[in-house]
């Protein structure tokens, strides 16, 4: 693990974002509110909060964090659906990690409350990825 006693605490922001394609009628239940599972929305902020939250637990060798603030964002298009994450902490490494973990988190449980409409009458899933999960911007500033 590397070392962070030399470092000193400063302002850090993670802002990461991913998204997961599915078929438009899928897209629509969730809209709807129709999905049998329950609030996708919800659930999905829920689940990214939970991953920023348990991210040094999940990933080898990460520092678990003093978390100040979580921001989630879920925008329903045509054929996908965007989560963005944004993690604050005034800490002596960076939330990168956290903001990834919590998207990716907030995209699985996604599929999971979708997979029943997203299967074709094989129990594949040809329409539904992940993708584009990534850093957009961090920041570092003093206190």
């Amino acid at each position: 693990m590397v070392h962070l006693e030399g470092k000193k605490e400063v302002f850090r922001e993670a802002y990461a974002e991913g998204f997961i394609k599915l078929k438009p009628e899928t897209v629509r239940l969730i809209k709807e509110g129709r999905v049998k599972k329950g609030d996708v929305i919800a659930t999905a902020k829920i689940a990214a909060i939970m991953g920023v939250k348990k991210t040094w637990e999940l990933i080898p060798l990460c520092h678990p964090i003093r978390i100040t603030g979580i921001d989630v964002d879920v925008d329903l298009n045509e054929d996908t659906v965007r989560v963005a994450v944004k993690v604050t902490t005034v800490d002596r490494t960076g939330v990168e990690m956290e903001a990834l973990t919590g998207v990716s988190m907030a995209l699985l449980a996604i599929w999971d409350m979708v997979k029943a409409y997203e299967k074709d009458d094989k129990g594949q899933y040809p329409h539904t990825r992940i993708y584009g999960i990534r850093v957009i911007n961090k920041v570092k500033k003093d206190v």
